[in-house]
């Protein structure tokens, strides 16, 4: 039975949204080794926070190389990098195509890359695409601001999908422990009315999942939103096809630098860079992966699972 179908929820200032801070900052820059005449790729751009502070430190010594999918996060970084630096190329697209969308501005090879898999603050709240829990947006997702009839949504998932594919990512994903109440919950609501909007969806996963759920830390949301969001922007092929085309094109003695914020994620990118390292073709920097500080996660609580892991070419 569906108790509350288009309830919008309120929710302790604990949950409330915060201006973007970008994660583990001089851990990543530091542990890089960046030197003057380096070409630098940062393969997930956001708001150019990370390549603020390469320009910060090396101004037009260094060439960034700054790629996003989403068009906004482009000019909003673009506009802070400007102030500091011209030595820099723009480029629309996914990490996970990195050959082709350096070839097609005629670089071959790099020295370092930094790929931050984090969705930003302002992918949360100025998007409009259904990222945040806390706003009335349509079930969208996706990382491109205009997505075609192509790409998969998580109002498709949502109302299309089986039952058991959705309780199958919410576990596998999102590692929600209610993932099947959630799908019998959410399979319940679309007999009765398509799934439209994060206020609907947020109510279905309030009535599926018991009270002592909705006082932790976490919103009971977060995961399976995670979930959906990891599903629609096939972030996990993504970040696997990413990193293997980021070593490919390092020359030898560049660094590839990885911030996770799922374990899924994480283990991803430490079996690829042991196997890389056990051929004999890259050394890690971390065998166990830097965290953020306790000071970090006090300033900024969505750091609190980040994984940074470098590996450097050999």
């Amino acid at each position: 039975m569906i108790k509350n179908a288009v309830q919008l929820y309120d929710f302790p200032n604990r949950f409330n949204t915060m201006t973007h801070k970008s994660v583990l900052l001089n851990e990543s820059i530091d542990g890089l080794e960046l030197k003057d005449s380096d070409i630098f790729v940062d393969g997930t751009f956001g708001s150019g926070g990370h390549s603020e502070e390469v320009a910060k430190r090396f101004g037009e010594k260094i060439h960034i190389v700054a790629i996003d999918l989403d068009s906004d996060a482009l000019l909003r970084g673009k506009e802070r990098l400007e102030k500091l630096t011209r030595n820099t190329t723009y480029i629309e697209g996914s990490f996970k195509n990195l050959d082709t969308l350096l070839s097609g501005v005629g670089i071959t090879k790099v020295d370092k890359i930094l790929l931050d898999i984090g969705l930003s603050s302002n992918q949360f709240e100025e998007s409009g695409r259904g990222f945040s829990f806390q706003r009335d947006e349509p079930l969208i997702m996706t990382f491109k601001k205009h997505p075609n009839g192509n790409d998969v949504t998580a109002k498709e998932i949502l109302n299309h999908w089986d039952r058991e594919n959705i309780e199958a990512i919410l576990k596998g994903y999102g590692e929600e422990r209610y993932s099947q109440w959630i799908a019998k919950a959410i399979d319940d609501y679309r007999k009765i009315k398509p799934i439209e909007t994060t206020k609907e969806l947020v109510g279905i996963i309030m009535d599926a999942t018991p009270t002592s759920y909705h006082h932790r830390k976490i919103h009971p949301a977060t995961k399976t939103f995670q979930a959906l969001r990891i599903t629609v922007n096939d972030e996990i092929e993504s970040l696997k096809l990413g990193i293997k085309k980021g070593f490919e094109l390092l020359k030898p003695e560049g660094r590839l630098a990885v911030i996770s914020f799922h374990s899924l994620e994480d283990r991803i990118v430490k079996q690829y860079f042991k196997e890389l390292e056990d051929q004999g073709l890259a050394s890690r920097m971390t065998k166990k992966p830097i965290v953020p500080t306790e000071e970090e996660i006090h300033e900024n609580p969505r750091s609190r699972s980040a994984k940074l892991r470098i590996t450097r070419k050999i």
